[in-house]
């Protein structure tokens, strides 16, 4: 083997790595960022759901919540609302209950020693997506719940849930979030089994769940609810369009507000598509 050409290599790499060093090269053509700007480029190149309702004054919510209020922000010296002909910019006003629309349960929700919304650490935010789709069961069980059975059913065909990934519970009930409000409020309706959210945290890993309903499940003490919230585990409620994500290979980001100590708020939540 001739060493004259590997020492060229050598002598190259170590000389661009000088010219990174003084400065010389962009700090766009070093390794980490040129492996985020790929990442970028084939993550922009993929098909985005938006998994969020937008809400309003009418949005359905828990009758001991009640509904938002919308109003102009107002000059508070004269009580007149901004707007563009007089102030030259326009501002609205919001009073709502934390879990309001699409919005994320943190462990302080239920548990007051549990993290608050502001506490959940940035990388809990961009997770793998799973989706359990119980929809064809749902013709003969309307309010059927997730088994373990039918979690370990799914995994017979997709493969195992993987640690580290959002669980999603797809029952198109979103579709009367506008349509029909009444139904979309109705109790009880399709969520998940106790057993099926214990399986999932305690025997797969998973990060964190969510689903189309405003509540976890339909027993009268939450008990799923509670012991997810109570376990430092947090959910998305009020989901959209999971129907138009995959059983797995998707990725989840969820945002939301940073209030101090939030007990929950309005979020914002996509998949992007494999």
């Amino acid at each position: 083997m001739n060493p004259k050409p590997v020492l060229r290599r050598i002598c190259l790499v170590a000389a661009v790595l000088g010219l990174v060093v003084a400065g010389a090269v962009p700090p766009a053509t070093s390794p980490q960022n040129e492996s985020l700007a790929q990442a970028y480029k084939i993550i922009s190149s993929k098909q985005f759901v938006d998994l969020t309702h937008s809400f309003s004054p009418v949005t359905p919510v828990w009758k001991g919540f009640g509904h938002a209020t919308f109003s102009g922000a107002a000059d508070p010296e004269t009580g007149q609302p901004y707007i563009i002909a007089k102030d030259g910019f326009r501002a609205s006003f919001y009073s709502m209950v934390g879990q309001y629309g699409t919005h994320i349960d943190p462990p302080a929700h239920f548990d007051p020693n549990g993290m608050t919304a502001d506490e959940i650490p940035p990388k809990q935010m961009i997770l793998p997506l799973v989706v359990f789709d119980i929809t064809p069961m749902l013709k003969g069980d309307p309010n059927h719940a997730l088994t373990v059975a039918d979690i370990k059913n799914w995994e017979r065909r997709h493969g195992r849930v993987p640690a580290g990934c959002f669980a999603a519970l797809r029952t198109d009930m979103y579709k009367d979030w506008n349509a029909n409000p009444v139904r979309f409020e109705r109790y009880p309706f399709p969520a998940w089994s106790f057993e099926a959210i214990k399986f999932l945290y305690e025997q797969r890993g998973i990060v964190a769940n969510g689903h189309e309903s405003m509540d976890t499940d339909t027993s009268k003490s939450l008990e799923s609810e509670k012991w997810l919230l109570t376990h430092g585990h947090w959910q998305i409620e009020a989901m959209a369009h999971l129907d138009k994500a995959p059983a797995t290979g998707a990725l989840i980001v969820v945002t939301w507000p940073k209030p101090r100590h939030s007990l929950g708020f309005p979020a914002r939540a996509f998949a992007i598509l494999p």
